[in-house]
């Protein structure tokens, strides 16, 4: 299974803030620190704190926190979250795609196992596991 850039760019912002959970931070620095599109970021941002993963503030002081502990935040919920809109394969996509084998086709259900128990096996872990501490 490969994983976008909007989960990799939430899983790395997720990281980050877990070794650091008192202290806000802003889409432009944690951008800056990862080298990436600020506003691809900020949708990323926007859909944690969406989740209720994420707490956001405005203004001086801002930014965003975990909205509760990273060892209560399971990593393969937040995998699944971040790539909800992702089909792993055409038929799997909302309206089932146009593949012609789907009446009959037996690799669909197989498929459904695997990705089940790609996220059930991240669920083994925790944000609180992958916290990223900087030197």
């Amino acid at each position: 299974m490969r994983l976008t850039s909007f989960t990799d760019f939430g899983l790395r912002a997720l990281m980050r803030m877990a070794g650091q959970p008192d202290r806000p931070f802003s889409t432009a620095e944690l951008a800056a620190e990862f080298a990436v599109s600020r506003n691809h970021l900020a949708k990323v941002m926007s859909t944690l704190a969406a989740a209720g993963i994420l707490t956001t503030r405005r203004g001086g002081g801002g930014g965003a926190m975990l909205a509760r502990p990273a060892d209560q935040i399971r990593l393969g919920d937040v995998v699944a979250l971040l790539e909800a809109d992702q089909a792993l394969v055409e038929c799997f996509a909302a309206g089932g795609g146009a593949c012609t084998l789907t009446p009959r086709c037996r690799l669909k259900s197989r498929l459904a196992q695997a990705e089940s128990a790609f996220i059930a096996a991240l669920n083994t872990s925790t944000l609180a596991d992958c916290a990223y501490h900087p030197a």
